[in-house]
Formats: structure tokens, sequence, C-alpha cells
């Protein structure tokens, strides 16, 4: 077939309008409806005049600088500089910012201000979605997820690290100092560059030690960002970074047939290596955001405890946890196993030998009380199925029963019932394809900013962004019908 005719010198005899260049549909316009709906008292709790100052230069107005912010994070570009770049190439930021283009110092700026206030806008977004009927509050599961921060694992060191790099430091501190100091010329009004730069590390340094060197302080810490530590990761390997976490809901189609979503309820960043003292904070952040209680939490093996479950069955609140201590089909010499007689005060194992009470476990110090139960040396000895049971060569089997067993068991038996595997099976659609979206299609693998508080703004951030894609596919949907405003 022929060729159409080419030519990149051509010209518009009717220029284009800025609403030509942008189909009807298309999510920026969603991002632009949602910051245009802002009002004062929106705008004064970011911290932000919306009418601008009264005197000075012309400045970009608000909603061009956030909506840039929120449709970048919701697009994958999450740098200054490279949002610049999309203000001046991309046809969308073009048409969100109307045809100005922000630079990177204006748009970091506007960012490093009001970031943390920036916070209450993922509030915004699911009190949205909830005033319009979306979300489903029956269900919530919550999940975390290791981000790697802005800094490198090698500059992570411990005490003695930590020395060794002061001593290096001096040392170049010493000769760079000499050979600067020769000569009869007066002294420079600045330091030379490196030897600046050898002078902040070395304080950086100091600083570290000092932190590492305390009783209460961590046993290593992180040169670049102070606050990131060594995360462990699925696959088996660490990274230097943070703990995200996120509390997840459901979102049911506007209309029958329609596309439904996923919604963050609740969200923050820790730098716990474990997950156990996030899940009651998400739980209580969810509730207060959708102004509803959660009928029913689902949360994986990483917050089990016995502590969890009583502060949950304290509150009343429905929760479903796998036990990872809980007895396997191919265990059956777990204590759970072992059958306990209350008036002798003993347990049998499931070859018919007792276990009698030993004492109290010296090691539990303040705490609850364990008490400690053993079988005979001899008895296990003559038993074929020793090997399976214990691995103590000197001592018969043991088993320890805590306060909390009770409780534990009560839960374990929960679990194994038909009701809440079918529930539980409900988790695996809700935190993981949400995490799976934000590290894919948001870029969120790794934090660009450094310090625990500006990390959170940026998760939250991030969370905002993940539900505005969640309402913009819903408005689409439904013919770009305008959803209900956030109270």
């Amino acid at each position: 077939m022929p060729n159409r005719a080419f030519s990149r010198e051509g010209t518009w005899l009717f220029p284009p309008t800025l609403e030509e260049l942008i189909p009807a549909d298309h999510v920026v316009r969603y991002v632009a409806a949602f910051v245009d709906e802002l009002d004062r008292a929106a705008w004064l709790e970011l911290g932000v005049a919306p009418d601008g100052a009264v005197r000075g230069a012309l400045a970009y107005h608000p909603r061009v600088l956030l909506g840039v912010w929120l449709y970048g994070f919701m697009t994958g570009v999450r740098s200054s500089r490279k949002l610049e770049a999309a203000c001046r190439d991309q046809v969308s930021y073009l048409w969100l910012t109307g045809w100005q283009r922000p630079d990177h110092n204006t748009l970091w700026r506007f960012s490093q201000e009001h970031r943390a206030a920036m916070r209450t806008l993922l509030k915004r977004t699911v009190r949205v979605a909830v005033r319009t009927g979306l979300v489903d509050l029956a269900v919530q599961a919550v999940d975390g997820s290791r981000v790697a921060g802005s800094a490198a694992r090698e500059r992570t060191l411990d005490a003695d690290g930590l020395a060794a790099l002061l001593g290096r430091t001096e040392t170049a501190i010493l000769e760079l100092e000499a050979q600067n100091s020769g000569g009869d010329d007066p002294p420079a009004a600045r330091l030379p560059a490196e030897l600046e730069q050898q002078t902040a590390l070395r304080e950086r340094v100091q600083e570290a030690l000092a932190r590492v060197t305390d009783e209460d302080g961590p046993k290593r810490t992180n040169l670049t960002d102070a606050d990131a530590t060594l995360q462990k990761t699925r696959n088996g390997g660490f990274v230097v970074g943070y703990n995200a976490q996120a509390m997840v809901a459901g979102v049911r189609p506007l209309e029958p047939g329609g596309p439904g979503g996923l919604l963050i309820t609740a969200a923050d960043v820790t730098t716990d290596r474990d997950d156990h003292r996030q899940l009651l904070p998400l739980v209580a952040e969810a509730i207060a955001v959708t102004g509803a209680p959660i009928p029913l939490v689902l949360a994986d093996g990483g917050y089990h405890s016995a502590a969890n479950l009583a502060a949950c069955e304290a509150r009343d609140q429905a929760v479903l946890i796998p036990d990872p201590q809980a007895p396997r089909p191919n265990a059956p010499y777990h204590k759970d196993r072992f059958s306990y007689d209350a008036e002798t005060d003993t347990f049998t194992c499931p070859q018919g030998q007792p276990l009698t009470f030993q004492g109290f476990d010296s090691h539990t110090g303040g705490g609850p009380q364990i008490r400690r139960y053993r079988a005979s040396k001899p008895a296990c000895d003559a038993c074929p199925m020793r090997a399976a049971c214990t691995t103590s060569t000197t001592k018969g089997r043991s088993l320890t029963v805590s306060p909390d067993d009770d409780r534990l068991r009560a839960h374990r038996t929960r679990m194994a019932t038909d009701t809440a595997r079918t529930d539980y099976r409900r988790r695996k659609t809700l935190p993981e394809p949400a995490f799976g979206i934000l590290k894919e299609q948001q870029a969120a693998r790794r934090f660009l900013l450094r310090g625990r508080d500006n990390v959170r703004a940026e998760w939250s951030l991030l969370a905002t962004a993940f539900n505005l894609r969640t309402l913009a596919r819903i408005w689409r949907s439904a013919g770009r019908r305008r959803l209900a405003p956030a109270a």
C-alpha cells in the first residue's frame, strides 16, 4: 500500500486547544478534578495559602505543583528533575499544568515544605471512596514490605568499623591540612573542597559512633541515612531500608460489570525488622480514617503473637493470623498432641508416657511464668519414636506451658476451620497485589528521601497515588461521573 505523506515541518492552520490534546477519559483529568475540589480549608491544612502572596514575583499556583506531584507518583515519576522533564516533554503533564513548566527547584521546594502535611491526602482519598459506597469494609488485610532506602549497604558500620573509618579520616585531614598550610599566603576564606568533605565526614562518623556506643543505641548505623536499618528480604538477602506497612481493603465496582480495585486505608513506615508491633496501630488508623469498625482483619504469620491476639480480643477485634508454630500434619509430636490431666498436673505423650512438672524456667525474668514438664530419660530411651519426638540425647522430652497457651491454642483451632481458611484466602487478593502495583508501576522499589519522617511522607504519597489510580479507573468506567467529595 502507498505510504502516507510525512514531514516534520508541517504547521497548524488552527492550533489545537489543550482540551483536544488529552482524551476525555484520561486519568490525568481525574487528578486535576481531585486537586480542583480541594477547598480553602483543605489547602490551609496543607500549609498552603491558595490565594498566593499579595506582593512579590508571580508564583506557580499550588494546584499546578500538587497536581504534578500526585500524577508523577501515580505514573512512577518521583524525582523533581524527572518531573521537570515530564512537564516539558509529556503532553499529559502539559495539560495538567496549563502549558506551564515548573523547574525542579520549584517542585522540590514545594515538596520539601509541604510533604509532611500532604499525608492528609491519603485520608481524603479513602473518604471519597467510603462516601461513594465503594469500599468493602467487611474485610481488610495488613502486610509489610521491605523497601530499600537511599543508602548503600557498605555504609552500615558497627563500632569497630566506625572507629577504623574515623582513624582513616583523621589521617586524611592531617595530610590535607599539611598540604594547605605551607608558605606565607594568608589562610583561605573557605576550606578547600576535599578538606571540607573530610571534615564533614569526620563529624558524621563521630555522631554515628556516639549512637552505636550509647547503651540504648543500635549496634550498627548507616552513615548516609541514620534511620535506615538492615532489613531481611523474602529471598534471604538484606537491604538497607525500611519496613513499609499498609492496610488494604477491596473496592466494589460502581456499576455492575465495572472494574473494582484495591484501596489503602492506612499506611506507615517503621525501622523494625519484624511486623509484630505494627498490627494494632494500622488497625486503629484504618478505623479512624474510614470511620467504621473492621469486622475482620487478615494478617500473615509475621504479626502473630500472644500479645496481639490478647489486644485484639480486648478490643473485640476479629483477626485471622496463622501461627508459625502451629503443628504441621507431619509433626505428630507437637505439644498440642500431648494430653493434659489437671488433677495430676501431668501431660501424656502420644506414646502414653507421662511428663511431670519440673518447675519454672529461670530465664523468664519479670514476664509470665513458664512451666516446664519432662518425661523420664529411660522411658524416652526405650521409645521407638524418640528420634521423631526430641533431639535431646541427655534428657527426656520436655515441653513448656505459658499463660498464653490456651489463647494460642484456641486461635490455632479457629484457623483450622473451613470458614477461617476460606476467609483467610482473601488476604492474597488484597495487600500482595497492592505492593506489586506500588513497586512495579509506581517505581516504589526504593525510597528517594532519607530519614524516617521524610520516608513516611514519601510512602504516604505513594499510597495516596495508589488510591487515586483506583478511583480514576472507576471514574472512567462510570462515564466520568463525579465521585462523592471527601468530607
